[in-house]
């Protein structure tokens, strides 16, 4: 049917899960349908009462022994009882993020959760963000722009979705970009905030994502579908996007850069954007810094909520925003005196 069909390279991709709930689960049960033996998961969290009737890989029993059973671990455990020769192991680990000060109790274990991160970056093909922050996708986008990895954004809001691979990242400091307008965006490339602490002050109903069920399973496989196409492209992480009515540039088909669906109308988008030089997790400012300065450059991202849009250049640029506002406002006021109004 498709002879170009690389199982081999499919079985030998390891993967890295960063959140294992409901997206993390669907990715899982989508890579292992491929053939994907190595499946490593990160999370903080523990399985709860409502998360087995959404979250394909837990059951009644995770939750109802009465300790918390990490929701990493119990992953992991689920994917080798589906298929015994599958590569898969739990990280309970919390990942440190932008705009969640710690004291100095804490410290070591906040370096030590970085280094762990980065290390797992390291040992792993592809790397899908699956969690349900913004600031929680910083330091695994920064990790994997600092080490060329294949990064994959999967996120929903309540009936749509956006599913994006990252561009490659930036080259080390001296050396020239051979075509830096080549290089695709990141999943914060077109914001022009920093991200911060998005759950202060809120239930936690509110930290929650509320999205109709389905969203989940289309994403999900949209993100897989993703990883296996990118397996296929000669360039893998450096592959430009093809556009919706374009050549087909792998044997699965196209490789696009965005997928943005919107459920009312069944309808799926495909996007592309170039890497913004101002951005906050894959810039050449940000990520070569953090090559150079590791994990004293992440304890001030994670200590000062201003210091990124900061360093990056952000602030900057807002500010010379508001200052072309203020002239264009100025410009108006001198045209209605002039008129006589």
């Amino acid at each position: 049917l498709l002879p170009e069909l690389a199982v081999d390279r499919l079985a030998s991709t390891r993967c890295l899960l960063i959140g294992a709930g409901t997206l993390g689960c669907n990715v899982a049960r989508a890579l292992l349908g491929w053939g994907v033996r190595t499946i490593t998961f990160v999370d903080c969290g523990a399985v709860s009462f409502s998360n087995p009737v959404r979250q394909s890989l837990f059951t009644f029993d995770d939750c109802a022994a009465g300790d918390r059973r990490p929701k990493a671990i119990a992953a992991a455990e689920a994917v080798r009882r589906i298929f015994p020769d599958a590569l898969s192991e739990g990280h309970d680990l919390t990942v440190p993020m932008p705009g969640h000060p710690f004291d100095a109790a804490e410290a070591a274990a906040v370096q030590d959760a970085a280094r762990r991160l980065e290390a797992l970056v390291e040992a792993h093909d592809a790397v899908f963000l699956l969690t349900d922050t913004r600031e929680s996708r910083w330091l695994p986008t920064l990790l994997c722009a600092a080490n060329d990895k294949l990064a994959l954004t999967a996120a929903l809001g309540f009936d749509s979705y956006v599913v994006m691979r990252h561009g490659h990242g930036p080259p080390p400091a001296g050396q020239a970009d051979a075509a830096p307008r080549d290089r695709l965006g990141c999943y914060f490339c077109n914001d022009v905030v920093a991200p911060t602490n998005s759950t202060r002050d809120r239930t936690l109903d509110q930290q929650c994502t509320v999205t109709r069920p389905g969203l989940s399973m289309m994403a999900s496989s949209i993100a897989v579908e993703m990883l296996v196409t990118a397996v296929h492209h000669g360039e893998g992480v450096r592959a430009k996007p093809d556009l919706a009515d374009g050549a087909f540039s792998t044997p699965l088909g196209l490789f696009p850069h965005q997928v943005r669906g919107h459920l009312p109308w069944f309808r799926s988008d495909l996007l592309h954007g170039q890497a913004f030089d101002c951005c906050v997790a894959c810039s050449p400012t940000v990520v070569n810094e953090f090559r150079s300065s590791g994990i004293d450059f992440l304890s001030r991202v994670f200590q000062e909520p201003a210091f990124l849009e900061d360093f990056s250049g952000l602030r900057k640029l807002q500010d010379s925003a508001e200052a072309a506002i203020e002239a264009w406002d100025d410009d108006d006021e001198e045209d209605f005196e002039d008129e006589g109004i």
